[in-house]
């Protein structure tokens, strides 16, 4: 009887000190990585935009908004930045692989997909105990060496391309011959009900339920495709917003501007220049204003639709008594995308969807089996008050909103305008999970250290910035470049749009880089020209090759891969010499 007493009486010790422990030992949060694609820096509330956002807003409400975040000037990098936490170059990612050049290729960083030499955030929280799972686009190898289940996430849905179709299983471009969707490592087809916003969030809700039961916690990584092109929207959403663009993107700029400052993201009296390329659009016909506002308005509702969508997850997990232990981060991966169509309804911008198979007619705008971008005046009305958008390194290309939000950060400020830039994404989420970076080497091979800074102590109000005055932040695409020290960039963007020559620039009183401070501030231009030089150095930056193109590589890379490199030359030389056929036959007959 004493030996039984005995042992009831330890073993209600044991499950007493079992329970203090679990006590002092908190639930780790469950971390929800939300990811739009190409968004600009004020399309959405919280950030100056007339788009109802409520969801958006909500988070930026209940957590901390920061006005000077940078990501990369386009998709791949940026992503490749945002899961490893380090330099895109040395990540294998400097460009998307539908840009990079044969002669870059032969670089062993430039193959434009997830190099071996890194780790993601997926896979240093799975390994810690973490359900990861992944629902939209990739785009960072589609090998089955290099699909997201292989580096790191439990369960996925994932668009190994740039983009596609947001109502059915279509490419978007003519460089690729399909929409390339995987599950779980293997191909996968679309529901016929599909719309991307909508499916990414059914299939990441699912993820989470199958797993709910166990306790652990999660990271839910929800790449959305808007707003990339094609810009499509339920009609509902376009209907909110017919008629709201009638006066044209300088109003619209404007207006954005204010509502920033009036909001608190921006100072006041911050200038604002005009892009070259943005039209006039007092020049336009009535019938081309009223083309133009629906394109811009379909982009709202692209958006709407994908806040909508965020807000449902919220309600799942609100219902789950999830909520209360989720982090939410939101960004983009880069700045709203400028290079759709002028004009898209004459000439040869007109001959692309078509040939797709896609109509741009006025009353299907936006619909299942139409075609829609906005192009350059509209742009700069998502990237306003900045110059430049996706693609140039002027801050339009690289400023995007960031929020985080959630209640197990506690209370935080409402706003932070210290600079931060894509990598201190992986480094910070690794933080709030309490997950150490990887060493050296990890699962048995060599890695590179991540280099971005925890942005956790700028959440809590502890420190005014994470970058020293003195650290520079090195950036480089296609020959754009940038390097941010301090409150001061400087810049490089080559034709069209630029000129080729750096730029110095403070922006944080000027981030519409309107004043030129290379005349006025030599000594900080050459010494933050000297520290670019040692970033080129450090990440293995290629030189471009003489005479080359964006626009003709992606045009050229998929031709090359289904032709062959010798069809090709014989195709292009034939291209070359037709001109002096014609001219010679010309010749002869007169």
């Amino acid at each position: 009887m004493i030996c039984r007493t005995r042992l009831l009486l330890a073993l209600v010790i044991v499950l007493s000190i079992n329970v203090l422990v679990a006590a002092e030992v908190p639930r780790r949060p469950n971390i929800v990585f939300l990811l739009a694609d190409d968004l600009g820096y004020t399309d959405i509330a919280p950030y100056g935009s007339e788009v109802n956002t409520p969801t958006l807003a909500a988070l930026a409400d209940t957590g901390i908004r920061f006005s000077n975040f940078h990501t990369a000037a386009n998709c791949a990098p940026s992503r490749a930045m945002l899961l490893t936490g380090v330099s895109n170059h040395l990540a294998g990612v400097p460009n998307i692989p539908e840009m990079l050049s044969p002669e870059q290729k032969l670089a062993e960083n430039y193959q434009g997909v997830l190099g071996d030499n890194v780790v993601t955030i997926a896979t240093l929280l799975e390994d810690a105990g973490y359900h990861t799972y992944m629902a939209g686009k990739w785009h960072l190898g589609s090998e089955s060496n290099k699909l997201p289940s292989r580096r790191g996430f439990e369960r996925t849905v994932a668009l190994m391309d740039s983009g596609a179709d947001n109502w059915e299983q279509r490419p978007y471009l003519p460089i690729y011959e399909a929409a390339n969707w995987f599950a779980d490592g293997e191909r996968f087809d679309l529901p016929e009900d599909f719309y991307s916003s909508r499916f990414l969030i059914d299939k990441t809700i699912e993820f989470i339920a199958s797993n709910l039961a166990d306790g652990q916690p999660f990271f839910a990584y929800v790449p959305f495709q808007a707003v990339h092109m094609p810009v499509q929207a339920p009609q509902e959403y376009i209907d909110r917003y017919l008629g709201t663009y009638d006066a044209g993107w300088d109003a619209l700029r404007k207006a954005r501007l204010a509502r920033a400052v009036e909001v608190g993201l921006l100072p006041a009296k911050v200038p604002m220049t005009r892009m070259d390329t943005t039209g006039d659009w007092d020049a336009l016909s009535d019938a081309r204003k009223q083309y133009e506002s629906k394109r811009m308005a379909v982009y709202a509702g692209m958006i709407e639709a994908m806040d909508h969508n965020i807000g449902r997850l919220v309600a799942y997990l609100q219902m789950q008594g999830e909520l209360d232990n989720t982090i939410f981060v939101f960004t983009s991966d880069n700045g709203a995308e400028g290079s759709g169509p002028v004009d898209p309804l004459t000439g040869p911008n007109s001959i692309l969807p078509a040939s797709m198979g896609y109509s741009t007619d006025y009353e299907t705008l936006g619909l299942k089996g139409s075609f829609n971008s906005i192009g350059p005046g509209f742009t700069s009305a998502a990237a306003s008050p900045l110059a430049f958008y996706k693609f140039y390194t002027g801050e339009g290309g690289l400023r995007v909103p960031l929020i985080v939000s959630g209640k197990p950060l506690g209370d935080t400020p409402k706003q932070t305008d210290a600079f931060a830039w894509a990598t201190d994404i992986a480094a910070t989420i690794l933080a709030l999970a309490k997950v150490n970076s990887p060493e050296a080497r990890y699962g048995g091979r060599p890695v590179q250290p991540m280099t971005g800074q925890d942005l956790t102590p700028l959440m809590r109000g502890e420190v005014d910035r994470v970058y020293g005055e003195e650290e520079a932040v090195g950036y480089e695409l296609a020959g754009q470049a940038a390097l941010f020290r301090g409150d001061f960039k400087i810049v490089r963007n080559l034709p069209p749009l630029g000129d080729g020559q750096w730029r110095l620039f403070n922006i944080v009183r000027d981030p519409g880089e309107t004043l030129d401070l290379t005349r006025e501030d030599p000594e900080r231009l050459q010494t933050m020209l000297s520290a670019y030089e040692v970033f080129e150095a450090e990440n293995k930056v290629e030189p471009l090759p003489k005479g080359y193109s964006r626009s003709a590589q992606i045009i050229l890379n998929p031709l090359r891969e289904r032709v062959g490199p010798v069809v090709l030359l014989g195709l292009l030389t034939l291209l070359i010499l037709l001109p002096f056929g014609v001219y010679l036959r010309m010749k002869r007959k007169h």
